[in-house]
């Protein structure tokens, strides 16, 4: 009996001890889990409180502003897009911010010279006329007025000359011509000689205008001052020294008071004449560079009543 009472109760300590240790273990369980429950605070009470009328009526105004811009967005992009400059076109890679702003300031510079230089280039016209024209050409001389009584028409001419242009219409031109003056029967007759020469060189500077007519015709005019030399020579002469002047002696220029000179000096002459000229002329290109010309003037010179009158006719090659 005393064995089963101390097996009995031996079995009651062990089974009480771990209802201890059980009980133990649930309240130290209890007590850690207690204070996480009590830090994480309340979804209720942790939710936001309630918006007076007030504050509702604000944030509806504010969320009416906010989708008024929201509505106006995609209009103004498409502004934006339509104006955008840097927007690429069909076909062409878009550049990034970078290409398009790590432009140096060297490169701008050169940029806006080659664009200066580009501009210039566009204003300056290329010039369709020449600085300066050369012209050489030859002909024959027709004569007029007291010239046509004691000289023939038809002796040769030769001139040269060159022209500075200042526009395609205008420019100034200077010619040197030389004219035979071939003396009449008549004319020797007068003066009792068997034979005799006559010349005339001319010194014309003049304005010319340029009248282009096609890429391959054109004209010009030219007028101005004019200065003539004129000179001679008679083989000999039968006339008695001293003796009375003639039509032919006046126009020679020999006469001293209406006389001859005792020393025979009227068998050759030397005068200046200060006079004018006018023409015109038609040219056709036939290079680049050169033209073929035919040319007609009117030649007048005077001094003490006595006269020069030429009708060169001249055809040259200027360029």
């Amino acid at each position: 009996m005393i064995r089963k009472f101390v097996a009995v109760s031996a079995c009651r300590a062990v089974v009480a001890l771990l209802l201890v240790r059980l009980l133990a273990g649930a309240h130290m369980l209890s007590a850690q889990q207690a204070p996480a429950t009590q830090s994480q605070p309340d979804s209720s009470q942790t939710s936001q409180p309630q918006a007076s009328p007030s504050q509702a009526d604000q944030s509806q105004s504010d969320q009416s502003q906010t989708q008024q811009p929201q509505a106006q967005q995609p209009q103004t992009q498409e502004s934006q897009t339509q104006q955008s400059p840097a927007q690429p076109q069909q076909g062409q890679t878009p550049q990034s911010p970078s290409q398009t702003q790590t432009q140096s300031p060297a490169d701008q510079s050169n940029q806006e010279a080659t664009e200066e230089e580009t501009a210039r280039q566009r204003r300056v016209k290329p010039r369709d006329f020449k600085n300066w024209n050369f012209n050489v050409g030859g002909g024959a001389s027709l004569t007029s007025g007291k010239t046509k009584e004691f000289a023939r028409g038809g002796g040769g001419v030769f001139a040269a000359g060159f022209a500075r242009n200042t526009s395609k219409y205008f420019g100034l031109r200077a010619d040197v011509q030389f004219d035979n003056l071939p003396l009449l029967q008549s004319a020797l007759r007068l003066a009792q000689a068997p034979s005799g020469s006559s010349y005339a060189i001319t010194a014309m500077f003049d304005p010319i205008i340029n009248i282009p007519v096609t890429k391959i015709w054109s004209g010009y005019v030219v007028f101005g001052p004019t200065f003539i030399h004129r000179g001679g020579k008679l083989s000999s002469s039968g006339v008695l020294q001293g003796g009375a002047c003639n039509a032919f002696w006046l126009w020679w220029g020999s006469c001293s008071a209406g006389s001859l000179p005792l020393d025979k000096n009227y068998l050759s002459t030397d005068q200046n004449e200060v006079g004018y000229t006018v023409g015109g002329g038609i040219a056709r290109k036939v290079h680049s560079n050169i033209e073929i010309y035919g040319e007609f003037r009117i030649v007048h010179g005077t001094k003490d009543k006595i006269t020069t009158d030429m009708r060169p006719v001249t055809i040259g090659v200027r360029w």
